[in-house]
């Protein structure tokens, strides 16, 4: 969440930022929480007082007793009990006010980078880089890759809906052999790049919800266990990054590099069209995740770093791709700058996202108290990003349309070693 401190000191660039992300009263919203801040500390200043006073009386109580002054000790005595009732009730004040304030900062997105450009929807993103050279003409009998994975037997939806529901597709056979060498393979290339690799739990509690941001903005996108009050996460994002939740970080320790693999959960699937139907849009898919943990001064050339990383493997895999660098009003709620990665399906003739790669600056860290100590020893709070490395379901649907021929579809080579098949052939 943003920091009251930076509203205070950067009042018009945080109005502008979030009237860029159609905000309009951002300028009344802000002008609020630093109404509510200034109740909080009037308030707190009033409360340490009266506990100053209290302490300095308790002391005074004993010395009066001691001294025989009963008449004196009895009326600091009265005074002491009247003083602990005030400041219960600036306790419960400041409670009060300070979950207030906390939750206006919840619902309020992140302040946009400066060169994220203005615009409402997807159509308005920048798009920075197009690499299209690899687009295959298919001709007339082009299969869009719904129809190919029944071809090929590969991916079974109707038994994932018959075991889980829509959007639960079960891999098989050669279908479950490329899922698993995709993962290996990614997690390889981020090793390669000096990701250290963990393997997260796929539940997260409340607490690591609030400290990336997707509660309570992404609530009712999650799948909730109420029995337990856990969630199924969206993102490996999620507990990487609560890792460093309530952590100082020291010079030395930083860049902190995490990668890893594990399934996502998302209730947002299930409408009708072409844009959702096969691989396109999941409820549960596997995906890479990367991870970094930044000196405030440096998270914006890692960010150009992790972008080099994305855009390397997808190349890899003789993709044809672009990157988009997204309007304010298609922003992610705790990003800064986010850069969108697409590829070509050539059977479908659209463009399909497969990364996002984003710093969200202090805004996750602020959530988290995720600190470090900076050269003079003081402590300020870290710079957070992540990126997808990648997401696999439109990336297995843009390699089977895009590599289909009459009788096979061809692997990308560099996938070979990990998959030990060059080919998916039919059955």
């Amino acid at each position: 969440m943003l920091q009251v401190s930076t509203i205070e000191k950067e009042f018009d660039r945080c109005v502008t930022g979030l009237n860029k992300r159609g905000i309009s009263d951002a300028d009344q919203v802000l002008k609020e929480i630093l109404d509510q801040d200034s109740k909080r500390k009037r308030i707190q200043g009033e409360l340490d007082e009266i506990l100053h006073t209290a302490n300095k009386l308790a002391k005074e109580i004993g010395q009066l007793f001691k001294e025989g002054k009963r008449d004196e000790a009895e009326s600091a005595k009265q005074q002491s009990t009247d003083l602990k009732a005030k400041s219960r009730q600036l306790n419960e004040e400041l409670q009060e006010v300070e979950e207030s304030l906390t939750n206006t900062l919840y619902n309020i997105p992140n302040v946009p980078h400066e060169s994220v450009p203005p615009g409402k929807e997807e159509s308005d993103n920048e798009i920075i880089k197009v690499v299209d050279d690899a687009i295959p003409s298919l001709g007339e009998n082009k299969i869009a890759h719904w129809e190919l994975i029944e071809e090929y037997d590969i991916v079974d939806f109707e038994l994932g809906n018959k075991v889980s529901g829509a959007g639960f597709p079960f891999y098989k056979k050669k279908g479950a052999r490329l899922v698993r060498g995709m993962i290996n393979y990614f997690l390889d290339q981020a090793a390669a790049a000096g990701y250290e690799e963990v393997q997260p739990p796929v539940v997260i509690n409340e607490a690591s919800g609030f400290g990336t941001g997707q509660l309570p903005d992404k609530e009712g996108q999650m799948y909730h266990m109420e029995a337990n009050n856990l969630y199924l996460i969206p993102t490996a994002e999620v507990p990487i990054t609560n890792m460093y939740r309530d952590v100082i970080l020291k010079q030395d320790q930083l860049p902190v590099k995490h990668a890893g693999h594990t399934p996502c959960f998302r209730r947002e699937a299930g409408s009708w069209g072409s844009h959702v139907r096969g691989l396109n849009r999941l409820h549960q898919f596997d995906k890479v995740e990367i991870v970094q943990v930044a000196k405030p001064k440096e998270s914006y050339g890692i960010l150009d770093q992790m972008v080099k990383h994305v855009e390397e493997l997808i190349a890899s895999l003789g993709l044809p791709y672009r990157i988009l660098r997204l309007c304010a009003g298609d922003l992610g709620f705790t990003s800064a700058l986010t850069y969108d990665f697409e590829v070509f399906s050539a059977a479908q003739e659209k463009w399909l996202e497969v990364s996002s790669v984003s710093n969200f600056e202090t805004y996750q860290a602020n959530r988290l108290k995720l600190r470090l100590k900076n050269s003079e020893g003081k402590k300020e709070l870290a710079h957070t990003l992540n990126g997808s490395a990648l997401a696999l379901p439109r990336i297995i649907a843009a390699i089977l349309e895009n590599n289909q021929h009459s009788d096979h579809i061809s692997m990308p080579e560099d996938l070979h070693p990990n998959q030990g098949l060059k080919e998916i052939k039919k059955s």
